[in-house]
């Protein structure tokens, strides 16, 4: 079946010594149809957990020797490797599963015979389809939860569900290694059990691991679950070196080789060579009719089966087809022991449409067979997490959403490519320039940048005379400070009429205002203060005059003293007194001329 819907396919089909009519699994279909209506549906009531098939004691699991130990036990021709690997399936081809039912009889020869109704389950792409979740989902191991593999299916959304490892009937505990998605769920601590698991490269792993195996992450484990038993190992019966690697003493069953030999219910996990993931599934009761483990080995290996580890089996063996019970449960009902019920079980093995990563595919889209299918037009990746707009990318101009490109202000169209048209700006250019005079507009801010000869906010004003250039910015240099163009800044203009005739004005108006203000103009001194002034300075010319008069006659005197025949001497001498006399016309001469210049000493000292 195309599409998110599971492939299943029931078909009869015998191995064995005779064929089984198809007529037997069709009535035996009906039978289990009528037998899950009559208990009240698929999920039913809670079960009895009679039918016990346990390989140890209660509350005790495992062998308790080393990884060493089954590495020295094993035969020489595997060498030190406890494990083997082989590449998963990675095709896409639908449908994603398919299961299909068969009724065989057991043992292949001799009598009596017995009828075993199963079904194989084949995965493509196990890496992607395939899932181990826990009992009832997230956190359900951590919590000791029991759920019905029909509960834990419908909420992984499960085409196919299967129960999975073994769990401790008393306290719910999940037992084993087990990683589901990607976490690690629990660490068995190199528990040596019989191990499935898919590593992030998509190589399945089957056999025992050391705890470093299942701790490794250079490749981790993105699934991994335990089980008793490897029942296949590279297309062979492995189920005796399995006895001697997992052996140890049990309650329920007696020995660990009655869990192997007893006929009961079972379940398988394995592959095929072309990297197919193969759940197996057998119905059964414990002594009473299935498989034991080597029946159920050699089984699987004439189906082609290269690997396979065993499950948990008994009560707990149950398969679900899209949410509806599709196997026989042999444990009974808890509220009437006529019917048989489901049993709540730890992990489960489910088969899902190929995962997206992430699985919501980022919130912007739908996971469609592990394929994310991205909503609206913009949204690209294969997790549709990238907005693209285009090669142009909104042409720097935007940011692409997931609407389109929101252009920045100044900028519209599909890809944010066309400015705004001239005499509009902003946001979508819906805004109105309002530049004036041929000013141009900015299309973001709207602001106005001015032709030469304009300034102002939005151009509406002239350059004032004697400016010129964008903004007015630049002063003329014209000769006496004439104006000059208000665009080019040429002084050889020649201004319209009007407007000469309104400089020519000016221009009387002006120089009739400077004569006035020059006419009225008060000076600095008054006329009484220039005479005083004056007189000042006259009076002082004339004391100089007169000094320098005097200065001269005193002058000429002397001289005219020094050339005559006697002239008198005061001496003083240390014995007496000498006095020498100038004739008395030359006396009457010096005190003439003493007495002028004790009239030209007073004039000198006033000065």
């Amino acid at each position: 079946m195309a599409g998110s819907t599971l492939g299943a396919e029931c078909a009869a089909r015998s191995w064995g010594s005779r064929q089984q009519p198809v007529a037997v699994l069709a009535a035996s279909l009906a039978l289990l149809s009528w037998l899950r209506t009559a208990h009240g549906g698929s999920d039913g009531g809670s079960s009895l957990n009679d039918d016990l098939l346990l390989p140890y004691p209660p509350s005790y699991y495992g062998p308790r020797h080393h990884h060493r130990y089954v590495r020295d036990c094993q035969a020489v021709v595997h060498g030190n490797v406890t494990h083997e690997t082989w590449p998963s399936d990675t095709s896409t081809k639908l449908p994603v599963t398919m299961t299909k039912g068969f009724v065989s009889y057991f043992p292949p020869e001799g009598k009596p015979q017995r009828e075993v109704y199963g079904h194989f389950t084949f995965v493509n792409n196990p890496l992607r389809t395939f899932s181990v979740l826990e009992p009832g989902g997230l956190g359900g191991c951590n919590s000791s939860r029991q759920a019905t593999v029909i509960e834990t299916a419908r909420r992984g959304k499960c085409l196919v569900a299967q129960n999975g490892g073994y769990f401790d009937m008393v306290t719910g505990e999940c037992l084993g290694n087990i990683v589901s998605d990607g976490r690690l769920v629990r660490n068995a601590r190199g528990m040596q059990n019989a191990q499935f698991g898919i590593r992030k490269d998509g190589t399945m792993v089957f056999g025992y691991l050391s705890e470093e195996d299942v701790l490794d992450q250079v490749n981790p484990f993105v699934q991994l679950v335990s089980g008793v038993v490897w029942l296949l190992r590279d297309g062979e019966v492995y189920v005796a070196e399995s006895k001697t690697a997992e052996c140890d003493k049990t309650q329920t069953t007696g020995s660990f080789d009655k869990f192997i030999n007893v006929i009961s219910a079972r379940t398988a996990v394995g592959h095929d060579r072309l990297g197919r993931l193969i759940l197996v599934h057998m119905d059964g009761q414990t002594d009473a009719r299935g498989l034991n483990l080597w029946e159920m080995a050699n089984f699987l290996k004439q189906q082609g089966v290269v690997n396979a580890i065993n499950l948990d089996g008994g009560g707990s063996a149950t398969l679900v087809l899209n949410g509806t019970l599709a196997s026989y449960p042999s444990d009974h009902c808890k509220s009437d022991a006529t019917w048989r019920c489901p049993r709540s079980v730890s992990t489960v093995m489910c088969i899902h449409e190929p995962a997206c990563e992430p699985p919501d595919c980022s919130g912007h889209g739908r996971c469609v067979l592990g394929e994310c299918q991205c909503a609206g037009d913009f949204w690209r990746g294969p997790d549709c997490s990238v907005l693209d707009c285009g090669p142009s990318n909104c042409s720097l101009h935007g940011i692409c959403t997931e609407s389109g490109c929101l252009c920045d202000a100044g900028w519209i169209g599909s890809n944010c490519s066309e400015a705004c048209a001239s005499g509009s700006y902003g946001d979508g250019c819906t805004q109105k320039c309002l530049c004036l005079n041929g000013g141009a507009c900015d299309p973001v801010h709207g602001s106005c940048t001015c032709p030469a000869g304009y300034q102002g906010a939005i151009c509406q004003q002239e350059c004032p005379i004697g400016w010129y250039g964008p903004n007015c910015q630049q002063l003329c240099d014209c000769e006496h400070g004439c104006p000059c163009d208000q665009e080019t800044g040429s002084c050889n203009i020649t201004y319209e009429d009007s407007l000469q005739d309104k400089l020519s004005r000016a221009g009387h108006c002006l120089a009739f205002y400077m004569v006035q203000a020059g006419s009225d103009e008060k000076p600095l001194l008054t006329e009484r203060t220039w005479i005083c002034f004056t007189s000042v300075l006259g009076l002082l010319l004339l004391i100089s005059v007169v000094g320098n008069l005097m200065l001269v006659l005193r002058s000429w005197a002397a001289e005219c003293c020094e050339r005559g025949d006697y002239m008198y001497h005061p001496l003083k001498e240390m014995n007496g007194e000498a006095s020498h006399t100038c004739p008395s016309a030359s006396l009457e001469q010096y005190q003439a001329e003493a007495t002028q210049d004790q009239s030209q000493t007073e004039p000198e000292t006033l000065i």
